[in-house]
């Protein structure tokens, strides 16, 4: 593809999400009946509301944000360094403002772009929703009010892979088994982490999942450029 942008200005990312609450009946009455109106569509006639609410981590208005790993490259000659970190926890809105501390420090300039497999329809608006609902000011990379097509810092390797074929949808796991890259998707998957979350409590297995799918992000562009992969040696996390 030879992407003209600077591999270093590049911030890779993933984020995993879980419903706000564990149960069902933690909603209100109202919630409930919002819910059930947002995932008619979805549902159809297969599944009530109540049997639905384990797939609400996918909706900014009914889920939330457990963990956003990043990814960064410190070197991109000869040996490319990729240095990988997580803000995770319970406190959404401390991950969110540390995220957006990030940002607003080292990827602030109009140069440096977000990137994310199917970032555009889900990562970048979901971050951006929960901003809002949380009173947190969008960082200007999350702010894309008033902006052109072209003048949107972000990328997507999902958009990449399409090449104008907007029916099309390749799942990250698919596109690295293809590619030959190490699959991310070796322990659980996004349909698992609200039970990893609620039910066995283990924070360390969805932070070393969406490190993973954040790793896998940069080496799906690397392919795509045409350039060797990472291999462990060459990704560090802090």
């Amino acid at each position: 593809m030879n992407l003209k942008t600077n591999l270093k200005n590049i911030l890779f990312l993933d984020i995993e999400t879980v419903p706000e609450f564990e149960h069902w009946s933690e909603l209100s009455e109202e919630q409930q009946e919002l819910f059930a109106k947002k995932t008619q569509y979805q549902r159809k006639e297969e599944f009530t509301p109540a049997a639905f609410y384990d797939r609400a981590g996918i909706w900014a208005e009914f889920g939330k944000i457990v963990c956003i790993s990043v990814g960064y490259f410190t070197e991109v000659s000869k040996a490319k360094k990729l240095r990988i970190t997580s803000f995770f926890g319970d406190d959404e809105v401390k991950i969110l403002t540390d995220f957006k501390e990030l940002l607003n420090t080292h990827f602030s300039q109009q140069y440096k772009v977000l990137c994310a497999h199917n970032g555009k329809e889900f990562d970048f608006p979901f971050m951006a929703r929960r901003m809002i609902v949380h009173k947190i000011e969008l960082p200007q990379k999350l702010n894309l009010f008033g902006k052109k097509p072209w003048e949107v810092p972000h990328l997507d390797t999902l958009e990449l892979w399409k090449f104008g074929d907007y029916k099309h949808y390749t799942s990250l796991k698919l596109l690295t088994s293809i590619l030959g890259i190490p699959s991310p998707k070796d322990d659980i998957d996004g349909s698992e982490v609200a039970q990893v979350y609620y039910q066995e409590k283990n924070m360390d297995r969805i932070v070393k999942y969406c490190e993973k799918d954040t790793i896998a992000v940069a080496q799906v562009l690397l392919r795509f450029n045409n350039e060797a992969l990472l291999n462990e040696a060459d990704i560090t996390s802090v």
